[in-house]
């Protein structure tokens, strides 16, 4: 069976690996993929939002299988593409993928199917946002409409910080036209919740919970980023809260995307936050997440191109999807100055003995030499039987990885930890 990858980061290198271990696979292609996910699959240079050029090297190359895993090709229907040849595949269709693709349609989608999120006013206009702005109580959060690469969100703490976000979304386009519109947001407080899920459209199957950590430095400081790395299962998530999650939330979305005709099949995110009302929807995402995927995934005993297969031929009801009873820690080794301004073009050097655990996400293949070309350089994972010792094995693992300017949070799981004391 030839596979086709589409995208080129940790979240891609993971599901590649975990796709390796199927011995009906006979060759994988990555489009772009990266230096380093090259050792694991057969990399082409198509950009993940060349829809005709992925297309056109599927049909060349008689792919059985295409797995279509960043947010910006679903969003543009490379699904769609790719289905109109006859290719089946893992992810949603267009119009399935506006559920992340834009805010203000997940938002509206919630109110009137009465699933729980944060209380919201959508503007479309800079005037309106800054009047509303005036009154509207802080902290509040901001978010623009559309994709911005997982950074679309700034959490205001006062009110000219929230003018401040608003002007530069609406106005000076940081994020371009993701933020024409924007949502301005209830703040809401409790811990946060990862939850990846398989689904067929009908069926809905949770993959293990994680915890994840947004800020660059320790303590939760400094800027947000795509992740600085994830642990799993988060101690948050107890059965009762799971229970909970899959009667007013999981399947209700399901249902309110069939009701819509936006029929959702692959991985459905939900980024959930545990308030004192309950869980609420804080985003969705419509694939898997990075770095969430890094401690997912290594956790999964199921044949994962099984498992995909279901939520496409909508057998996912029949099919067995087991997960360790194990825990899972991911630490992400970024350049240093990520995420705002960093250096690239040192050379990576990763142990033999930690190479299976290693995914690479920004990293380029130079005269056969591996080195950083991105923030987000790699996310090294360890899995053991208790929290306490996959965070200590990671860290021991990261000390056999070394590249000139990385750096790396200290931190990760300590707040899993103490959940758990």
């Amino acid at each position: 069976m030839k596979i086709m990858v589409v995208g080129g980061g940790g979240r891609e290198h993971a599901i590649i690996k975990k796709l390796k271990e199927n011995k009906e696979i006979t060759e994988i292609f990555a489009l772009p993929g990266n230096g380093g996910i090259a050792a694991d699959a057969a990399c082409v240079p198509v950009k993940a939002t060349d829809i005709e050029g992925i297309c056109a090297f599927a049909k060349e190359n008689a792919i059985d299988y295409a797995v279509v895993a960043p947010d910006d090709p679903l969003v543009l229907g490379c699904v769609d593409e790719l289905k109109k040849l006859g290719i089946p595949c893992f992810g949603p269709e267009k119009k399935a993928a506006i559920i992340e693709g834009s805010k203000v349609f997940s938002k509206n989608l919630m109110k009137k199917y009465g699933i729980p999120t944060a209380e919201y006013e959508v503007f479309t206009d800079l005037e309106s946002a800054l009047t509303y702005l005036e009154t509207a109580p802080v902290p509040t959060v901001i978010k623009a409409d559309g994709l911005a690469l997982g950074k679309g969100v700034i959490i205001a703490m006062t009110r000219d910080e929230a003018k401040q976000a608003v002007k530069s979304m609406m106005e000076d386009k940081i994020f371009g036209e993701s933020g024409s519109q924007v949502v301005v947001e209830e703040f809401l407080t409790g811990p946060e919740v990862s939850v990846l899920s398989f689904t067929d459209g009908k069926t809905v199957v949770p993959m293990i919970s994680s915890m994840d950590h947004k800020r660059a430095l320790d303590g939760d400081k400094g800027l947000n980023t795509g992740g600085m790395g994830t642990v799993a299962p988060n101690p948050y998530y107890t059965k009762e809260v799971a229970d909970r999650c899959m009667k007013e939330i999981f399947l209700p979305t399901i249902d309110a995307m069939n009701k819509e005709d936006r029929t959702f099949r692959g991985c459905l995110y939900f980024g959930l936050m545990l308030t004192e009302k309950g869980p609420k929807v804080i985003e969705y995402n419509c694939r898997f997440g990075d770095p969430e995927t890094q401690v997912v995934l290594p956790l999964l005993e199921s044949d994962l191109l099984t498992v995909m297969k279901a939520t496409t031929n909508g057998t996912l009801a029949e099919t067995e999807v087991k997960f360790a009873d194990k825990n899972a820690c991911c630490v992400i080794m970024a350049s240093a100055g990520y995420p705002q301004k960093y250096e690239s073009g040192y050379e990576i050097t990763i142990a033999d003995e930690v190479k299976d655990c290693v995914y690479v996400a920004g990293a380029k293949l130079e005269d056969s030499v591996l080195k950083n070309a991105g923030g987000r350089v790699l996310g090294v994972t360890a899995v053991e039987e208790t929290l306490e010792k996959a965070i200590d094995s990671a860290y021991a693992k990261v000390q056999k990885v070394t590249f000139a300017n990385a750096f790396y949070r200290k931190d990760i799981g300590q707040k899993a930890l103490q959940a758990l004391k």
